[in-house]
């Protein structure tokens, strides 16, 4: 950050506390301009106060002045034309806030038409490229802009999705290329039948919920993780493209389940961190609310008062890193409102909680020569206050404890599966894994549970008591038991599958055959196996077709059609499944192995943008 944008800021709430309007007289006359012998008078007075050099103080008035009437004049436009004007500014990963331009739209046109205008502003050549950022939200393109929220005389951020010559290849490689593909892949993964993603809290514990908030909320963390992976590689404007998109999934949950995972208040501080790194100060009311909520779910997680944090978790805190990142944004937003004593206090705060999160590079190597990883080692000796033997036990606890949790959830987790099946992703018919756990504990029928808890909403004291009151009801109320169809598993056969697994796919899915190939395919865990299955499927089928046309005259043709027309949509099905693996496996690629990277924080941006804000603070 700049002197002169240090001295705007102290400048500009010094004439908001005194009212001065310097758009208005004596300081601006319609038919003369601008009254330079009144603004030396404030400039000199302004340096008095402030304790700033008259040249300074002059300048960022003038400054102020000319932005001042820029708004009225755009103001007096909008009035008489209806077109709104749009401070845009570029946002470049490497330069920051590179240019700004002013850009006019009426606030009835879509999206797309101001990415036109942006586009042609910029000298842009494919406005499909173009990003737009306001109030913290991504510009749809097939929405108007006044449905939005955009208003005349707004402040826009505008990311360029362009190719970067330096380490792009070809243009597939550009960041529009890379953001689209990200997206696809993520609904192929998420909307596949195999569950490749499952959500766990930070234990290690499954998270269940209904199939509509799944998918939201696995989509959304899934563009976190990206975006995360984008910071690591410093590539800020995407990481911020990909945090917007996670956050405009997160927001479409139900604020009960979002309490269920702290990964909403880390997509939050990211987005302010990621505001920081690209220079951007315009989003400064937005990073203030983002904070809030970050803070606000912390205090839910570790007690009301931060600064209890260890007290509250005990030894084992490596979140105390996520604490330290948001005092110090704090201090940046206390800082850009002119609240320097508080910001000054935040920053003092952050520093303290900086020094003690290093770590003894030689204690980092020592735990590395006995073949922990690097990050278990950070970790582990700062959640130990750099003591080496408790590190040693915090690294082993935490592994026991996630491996515990796995294990202890495994029946939970089959019978998620399972139930899935049955209802085919039904969600009005959604019901808690854990809750029928736990009441078949007590030894209620499986069956019997479900039903129970389909009538109750997933109320577990109501679905207990229905069992406890109504248990001959509920049973009379299921349907009968299903045997496999036997025509149905004769066509399965003939698809290759073994009598036994297509008998317990029947079984499950009321002969469905749909549903039954859906289950059959998803016994296929990786891209090996289906292509496998893929392949003796086209030749079962094809020989049973054979034979049907050697041994029926009459009947062949439309019996081979049938076959044929079956074999094609258990290929489809495959199909997709196996494009679901393959995306699958583009999204790991560079997805770290440790599921607590997001702790694991260098510290190097942190502690420069600390020594930076403290010396503007202290000039």
């Amino acid at each position: 950050m700049s002197q002169i944008d240090n001295i705007i800021i102290q400048v500009r709430a010094r004439l908001q506390a005194l009212a001065i309007k310097l758009w208005l007289e004596p300081y601006y006359y319609e038919e003369v301009g601008c009254v330079e012998d009144e603004i030396e008078k404030l400039a000199e007075s302004f340096s008095n106060n402030l304790g700033i050099s008259k040249s300074n103080c002059k300048l960022a008035l003038s400054e102020l002045q000319e932005g001042a009437l820029r708004k009225l004049a755009a103001r007096k436009e909008f009035e008489q034309t209806g077109l709104a004007t749009f401070s845009v500014r570029r946002i470049n990963n490497r330069q920051g806030t590179q240019n700004i331009v002013e850009v006019k739209c009426s606030l009835k046109a879509l999206g797309s038409e101001l990415h036109e205008k942006i586009a042609q502003a910029l000298d842009v050549v494919d406005a499909s490229r173009i990003k737009c950022i306001s109030s913290g939200k991504i510009v749809n393109s097939e929405m108007t802009l006044d449905s939005q929220g955009l208003k005349n005389n707004q402040q826009l951020m505008v990311i360029v999705s362009e190719i970067d010559l330096a380490s792009a290849q070809n243009q597939e490689e550009a960041m529009y290329d890379r953001i689209r593909k990200i997206k696809m892949d993520v609904e192929a993964i998420v909307d596949s039948s195999q569950q490749l993603f499952e959500m766990e809290d930070q234990d290690g514990n499954p998270v269940f919920l209904p199939p509509a908030e799944n998918r939201a909320l696995l989509m959304a963390m899934s563009y976190y993780e990206k975006a995360r992976a984008a910071m690591k590689r410093e590539h800020y404007d995407e990481a911020l493209i990909l945090l917007l998109e996670s956050d405009e999934k997160f927001i479409t949950c139900n604020s009960k389940f979002l309490e269920a995972v702290d990964n909403y208040a880390l997509v939050n501080l990211d987005i302010v961190w990621c505001y920081l790194c690209l220079k951007n100060v315009t989003q400064l009311p937005h990073a203030q609310r983002r904070l809030d909520i970050c803070e606000k779910s912390f205090r839910r997680s570790y007690g009301e008062n931060l600064q209890r944090l260890i007290t509250l978790k005990g030894n084992g805190c490596a979140e105390k890193a996520l604490i330290m990142r948001l005092h110090l944004l704090q201090g940046v937003v206390l800082f850009h409102q002119n609240r320097r004593n508080e910001a000054y206090e935040k920053l003092i705060v952050a520093g303290t909680e900086l020094d003690a999160l290093k770590v003894d590079d030689s204690l980092v190597v020592a735990l590395m020569e006995m073949g922990y990883e690097p990050y278990e080692a950070r970790l582990g000796l700062r959640a130990c206050g750099g003591n080496l033997e408790q590190a040693i036990n915090f690294i082993h606890e935490r592994k026991a404890k996630l491996r515990e949790a796995r294990q202890n959830s495994k029946e939970e987790r089959k019978l998620n599966a399972k139930l899935a099946n049955e209802n085919n992703g039904n969600g009005k018919d959604w019901v808690n894994p854990r809750s029928v756990c736990t009441l078949m504990e007590m030894g209620y029928a499986r069956d019997v549970v479900v039903e129970a808890l389909k009538r109750s909403k997933n109320d577990v004291p109501k679905a207990l008591d229905l069992l406890n009151t109504n248990a001959d009801e509920l049973s009379r109320s299921l349907p009968p038991p299903q045997t496999a169809d036997t025509e149905i598993l004769t066509q399965l056969q003939q698809l290759g599958f073994s009598e036994e697994m297509a008998r317990v796919a029947l079984e499950t899915t009321q002969n469905s055959l749909d549903k039954a190939i859906e289950f059959l395919i998803k016994t296929h865990g990786s891209e090996t196996e289906l292509l496998s299955a893929m392949e003796r499927i086209s030749t079962s089928a094809a020989a049973a077709a054979s034979a049907i046309v050697a041994n029926q005259d009459n009947e062949g043709p439309s019996t081979s059609s049938g076959v044929s027309s079956l074999v094609s949509k258990t290929l489809e099905k495959a199909q997709k499944e196996m494009e679901s693996l393959k995306a699958y496996k583009r999204f790991t690629e560079e997805m770290p192995d440790n599921e607590h990277d997001y702790l694991d924080l260098p510290l190097v941006q942190e502690e420069q943008i600390l020594a930076e804000y403290k010396r503007l603070l202290e000039q």
